[in-house]
This record gives structure tokens, C-alpha cells and sequence, in this order.
């Protein structure tokens, strides 16, 4: 599974939003690889921004 699709899952799987931090925490991945694939999945709208700083997959 490629970065992207973890941090899709993990924002997925908690079910709140989360910061890039916890996301790095609980995926395993290095933060740099989170902060990479998140600006991805916000330009492709796949994430959203609830609330600054957080995000949350796209319903």
C-alpha cells in the first residue's frame, strides 16, 4: 500500500479528524511521507479541513 492510500485509510479507520502528526503516529509512516501524500489527497479533495490543522476524509 502506497502512502497515500495509508493515510486515507487510517483518517478512514478513526473516524474524527486528525492531525498529521497522529496520522504519522498511527500509521507507522515518517512524517515527511504523510505531509506528502496529504497534499496529494487535497488536491485531488479526497480530505477535507474541519477544523485548522486537522482533516478528515472527504464524505
Amino acid at each position: 500500500m502506497d502512502a497515500k492510500a495509508t493515510v486515507l485509510d487510517v483518517l478512514k479507520k478513526e473516524g474524527e479528524p486528525m492531525s498529521a502528526g497522529q496520522i504519522a503516529e498511527k500509521s507507522g509512516l515518517d512524517r515527511k511521507e504523510v505531509d506528502k501524500a496529504m497534499k496529494v489527497l487535497k488536491d485531488e479533495e479526497l480530505i477535507v479541513s474541519p477544523k485548522r490543522c486537522y482533516w478528515a476524509p472527504k464524505e
